[in-house]
């Protein structure tokens, strides 16, 4: 038995009313805050209504509308996760900014995996380098690493992550063995929302994803113990983002 509610509506026909309205009416998006109020419809089920969207606590910040905004909410997102940015103007600077992090630091040796972004920057650093572009590479001379290199599929501004693959890290080991993690990007990398990132992927791919996908959001961090932070605990201790025009 079901009671009826106040319209007259069993619990049965209030559940299916809302099922059959959910396939014939989409639904906003409830993290983006920039979609008009929603009008009723005439002729809709009896105490249905789809709520204003300002009514919905939106889950997800916006990542901004234009670049400079979402690499000013990226910046800011990177910062409160404890990550380190840096802006350089072109690959020359980003290479100087690695040769003084690397002397800073006293790099011994330093992980990387080629691109186009990544292989300049090698030219400012003094010290050993180990790549790991084939699939017989030593995990533990890259666990032994000061730092890995690595470029990114995309930064996401909403969240303050870093989208990165097999194209642009080999796989997961330089993005999780070194001590220090330092990702080089441009700027048009920058997007707004995690299924922008996703999209873009599926788009320079042409819908073959690499074979391995992952989200960073600033460093390996944990506080299980006592609710006290920990940065390091199952990957790097410090993430370092080169943004480079």
């Amino acid at each position: 038995m079901t009671s009826a509610s106040a319209n007259g509506m069993s619990a049965r026909d209030t559940i299916l009313a809302r099922v059959r309205e959910a396939l014939r009416v989409p639904a906003p998006l409830p993290h983006l805050k920039s979609h008009d109020v929603v009008a009723s419809e005439p002729g809709r089920s009896a105490g249905l209504d789809i709520l204003p969207i300002e009514v919905a606590r939106p889950w997800l910040p916006d990542g901004g509308e234009t670049p400079e905004e979402r690499v000013s909410i990226l910046t800011e997102n990177l910062g409160k996760l404890r990550a380190i940015v840096h802006r350089v103007p072109d690959t020359t600077a980003a290479a100087d900014l690695v040769l003084v992090l690397a002397r800073e630091r006293d790099w011994r040796r330093v992980a990387y995996h080629s691109h186009p972004l990544v292989e300049p920057l090698l030219s400012g650093v003094p010290c050993a380098t180990h790549s790991v572009d084939s699939e017989t590479f030593d995990k533990d001379t890259v666990e032994a690493c000061d730092a890995g290199i690595s470029a990114c599929e995309s930064l996401v501004a909403q969240t303050g992550s870093i989208l990165v693959s097999s194209r642009t890290c080999g796989g997961r080991a330089l993005s999780i063995l070194p001590h220090v993690h330092v990702v080089v990007a441009t700027v048009d990398q920058v997007v707004a929302t995690l299924g922008d990132a996703l999209q873009g992927v599926r788009d320079r791919h042409a819908g073959r994803l690499p074979s391995m996908l992952s989200f960073i959001t600033g460093p390996s961090r944990t506080g299980d113990i006592e609710r006290i932070l920990v940065l390091g605990a199952h990957g790097p201790k410090e993430l370092i983002v080169i943004l480079v025009g």
